[in-house]
């Protein structure tokens, strides 16, 4: 009976995870955008403040390849923002503290960690009460 139901099981871990990965990458996104609105204009802001925006839309949408898709796209946008900024601090001399997307968390999957970031998940209406086999 397990083996029956093994692969739905895996099928809502993935969507869990997948959902929990969006979150936070929104929620840094918001953060870290906040944080250098200052040092860029907003026309270099604008790419990732609308993959945000459609991030949030496809997270509701609860479909788990758009979500995981939606939440790539935010990565790369993010990635070439990150680009011009410190591209932007090393024509000024580096000598600013700036934005270090590693310590935000940027382009790693955390597993579905995300819940300490902002208070839990959104409404707290999904359940990550699974154990990782996998060895991540």
């Amino acid at each position: 009976e397990a083996e029956q139901y093994a692969e739905a099981d895996r099928r809502q871990k993935e969507a869990v995870e997948a959902k929990n990965s969006a979150e936070n990458m929104i929620f840094q996104s918001e953060k870290t955008l906040d944080e250098i609105k200052d040092k860029l204009p907003e026309s270099d802001l604008k790419e990732v403040r609308d993959a945000v925006e459609k991030l949030k839309q496809t997270v509701a949408s609860n479909d788990t390849e758009r979500i995981k898709a939606d939440t790539d796209e935010l990565q790369k946008a993010f990635a070439k923002l990150s680009e011009k900024l410190y591209s932007q601090q090393g024509a000024q001399g580096g000598d600013q503290a700036g934005f270090d997307p590693g310590a935000a968390g940027f382009g790693q999957n955390d597993g579905g960690a995300a819940g300490g970031q902002n208070g839990g998940s959104a409404g707290g209406y999904y359940s990550t009460d699974y154990e990782d086999k996998s060895g991540k």
